[in-house]
C-alpha cells in the first residue's frame, strides 16, 4: 500500500513538472493535423500585424524611445507630482507612463514603466501600481477600428474611449492601495537604485546613437508583439477546430443567462478573452436587438485586453523583478468598470442609445448591478489582504536581514578580538 501511494505521488509530480512540455507536444500535433487551418490563421495574423499594428504602434515606440533620453519626464514629474501621489500613490514621473499609454495604445505603457523600473526611476511597488492601469487601447483603435469600421458610429468609438480612460483612471486610484505602507523599503530602495544608475540625455554629439539605439529597441518590441499575434491566431485556429473554444463557450453560458445575454455571444466573448482584435471583431458582428449587449461586451474586452496583450506584458517585464500578478487583476477590474460605465452612460444618454426594443428587460437589472458592485468589493478587498500580506512577509525578511547582519557583524568583532 505505502509503495503504491509513492508512485502515485511520484507521477503528480511528473506530471505537474512536466505540464509545458505535454502542452507544447501538444500544441505542435494539433498544428500537423489542422494544418491547412493553422496556415491560413497564421497569414491572417501576419497581414493584420503588417497592415494595422505595425503602422499604428512603431512611430509611437521610437518616439517613447526618443522621449525617455529627454528632460520631458522629470519635468511632468515635478510638475504632476501634487495629483500623481495623492491619486495613485506613484510619482509625478507616472503621469507619462499614463499619457503615453492612453494615447499610444498596448503594450506602450508596459514598456515605458519597465524602462522606469530599469532605470530607477519608480521603485517595484510603484511600477506595480502603474503596470495595472498605464496599459491601454489606444484612440485610434477604440475610436476608428471599433467605433467607425465594426459599429459604424464614431459617437460609439468616443463613448467606449470615455468609458475606457475613466475605468483606467478608478483602477489607478483602487490600486493606490497596492504595497502602500512600505515606505521604509521604498526609500531604501529608490535610495539605493538611484546612486547606481546614470541619467540619460540627448544631445547633438550623441543624436544619431540615441536614434539608432530608439529604432533598435523599437523593431525588438514590434517583432515580439508580432509574433504574439500569429502565434494567438494560429492557438484560437486550433482551439476552434478542436471544439475548445465551443466548450469553454458552454461552461460560461449560464453565466451569460443569469445577465440575460444570449449564448450565441459566449464563443466570441471566449476568443476576445485570448485574443482581442478576433475577440471584438466576432462580437460585434452578431445581430442583436439589444445593441447595447455587444457595446457592454466590447467595452468590457478592451479593458481586459486579453491573454495575447497580457503575455506581450509578461515578455516586457521579464528582465525585471517585477510581478505579472497586479497587471492580471488590475486589467480584470478596468473590464468591469469599462463595462459598467458603458452600460450606465449608453443607456441613459438616448442620443447614442441604438438598441431595438426597450432596455427593461436587458441584463442589468438592479439586483444584477448590486452583484457587480459586490463582486469589484471582494475583489479590491483581496487587493488590500495580498498587498498587506506582501507588506508583513517583506517586513519580516527585513528584520531577519538585519538580525543577520547584525550577528555577522558580532561574529567578526569577536574574531577580530
Amino acid at each position: 500500500m505505502n509503495q503504491k501511494h509513492h508512485s502515485i505521488q511520484f507521477f503528480t509530480f511528473s506530471l505537474r513538472k512536466n505540464i509545458f512540455s505535454i502542452l507544447f507536444v501538444l500544441f505542435t500535433i494539433c498544428l500537423v493535423l489542422f494544418s491547412r487551418e493553422n496556415l491560413s490563421a497564421a497569414k491572417s495574423g501576419l497581414m493584420l500585424w503588417a497592415n494595422n499594428v505595425v503602422p499604428a504602434l512603431f512611430p509611437f515606440f521610437i518616439a517613447t524611445e526618443l522621449l525617455t533620453y529627454t528632460n520631458l519626464i522629470p519635468f511632468l514629474g515635478k510638475l504632476l507630482k501634487r495629483w500623481m501621489r495623492p491619486i495613485f500613490n506613484v510619482p509625478g514621473e507616472g503621469s507619462f507612463a499614463l499619457l503615453m499609454g492612453i494615447i499610444s495604445g498596448y503594450p506602450i505603457g508596459a514598456k515605458i514603466v519597465t524602462k522606469f523600473r530599469e532605470d530607477g526611476t519608480c521603485t517595484k511597488e510603484e511600477c506595480e501600481r502603474l503596470l495595472a492601469f498605464t496599459n491601454n487601447s489606444g484612440p485610434l483603435f477604440i475610436i476608428g477600428t471599433v467605433g467607425i469600421s465594426l459599429f459604424a458610429d464614431t459617437t460609439l468609438g468616443i463613448l467606449l474611449l470615455f468609458t475606457h480612460i475613466l475605468a483606467c483612471l478608478t483602477t489607478g486610484f483602487l490600486f493606490r492601495f497596492w504595497k502602500k505602507n512600505d515606505f521604509t523599503y521604498l526609500k531604501m530602495e529608490k535610495s539605493t537604485i538611484s546612486k547606481t544608475l546614470p541619467q540619460k540625455s540627448v544631445s547633438l554629439s550623441n543624436l544619431g546613437e540615441v536614434i539608432s539605439n530608439s529604432i533598435t529597441s523599437s523593431i525588438s518590441t514590434i517583432l515580439m508583439i508580432g509574433g504574439f499575434i500569429v502565434l494567438f491566431s494560429v492557438i484560437l485556429s486550433v482551439l476552434t477546430q478542436s471544439h475548445v473554444i465551443h466548450l469553454l463557450g458552454s461552461f460560461i453560458s449560464p453565466i451569460f443567462n443569469f445577465f440575460h445575454i444570449d449564448p450565441s455571444f459566449a464563443d466570441p466573448f471566449i476568443n476576445g478573452i485570448f485574443e482581442l482584435t478576433n475577440g471584438v471583431k466576432q462580437v460585434a458582428s452578431i445581430p442583436c436587438k439589444f445593441l447595447s449587449v455587444n457595446i457592454v461586451l466590447t467595452s468590457f474586452l478592451l479593458g481586459f485586453g486579453g491573454f495575447s496583450v497580457l503575455l506581450q506584458v509578461f515578455s516586457i517585464i521579464s528582465k525585471t523583478d517585477l510581478s505579472i500578478f497586479p497587471y492580471f487583476i488590475g486589467k480584470l477590474l478596468q473590464g468591469l468598470f469599462a463595462a459598467l460605465y458603458t452600460y450606465l452612460l449608453y443607456t441613459n444618454i438616448p442620443f447614442i442609445n441604438l438598441d431595438l426594443a426597450q432596455s427593461s428587460s436587458i441584463f442589468f437589472s438592479p439586483t444584477i448591478l448590486f452583484y457587480l458592485f459586490i463582486g469589484v468589493v471582494i475583489i479590491t478587498l483581496f487587493i488590500r489582504k495580498v498587498a498587506s500580506q506582501s507588506h508583513r512577509l517583506r517586513k519580516l525578511n527585513l528584520v531577519a536581514s538585519e538580525k543577520s547582519n547584525n550577528f555577522s557583524y558580532e561574529l567578526k568583532k569577536k574574531k577580530s578580538k
